[in-house]
């Protein structure tokens, strides 16, 4: 797919399963969400009918049964999730968005450090 479909917080809830494991049938999306999203079965055959409609999700028929599975990358996904948040809440501005996360949310030795070595490979050059 060319173009990333928008999706919601709660497209990104069902999603977010089947990314983790794919393929799976709308009783196994609302056994995974069971305990997690206070959701019917409905509403999340509803949720899964729109990522299909959005180019987000593909199924294929197993006897009566639907199996679906992402139609597009998880990463790909975070990458203008993320970008569409910096834009709006942060003006486009990485410096204050990150300012911000490493101020408020506790952090342990161990991600502190992976922070480090993170911008130590950014200065030397390293992926973007």
């Amino acid at each position: 797919m060319s173009t990333l479909p928008e999706i919601s917080d709660a497209e990104w809830t069902v999603m977010q399963v089947l990314w983790e494991r794919s393929p799976q049938t709308a009783a196994e999306v609302v056994d995974a969400l069971d305990g997690h999203a206070a959701w019917a079965p409905a509403t999340i055959k509803t949720l899964l009918g729109r990522l299909i409609r959005k180019g987000a999700l593909t199924y294929t028929e197993d006897g009566n049964r639907y199996c679906y599975r992402p139609a597009v990358d998880r990463a790909a996904c975070i990458r203008r999730a993320g970008r569409s948040f910096l834009d709006r809440v942060f003006a486009g501005d990485p410096m204050p968005a990150l300012e911000h996360f490493v101020r408020s949310e506790p952090l342990s030795d161990d991600q502190i450090e992976a922070l480090r070595r993170l911008l130590d490979e950014r200065r030397e050059g390293g992926t973007r």
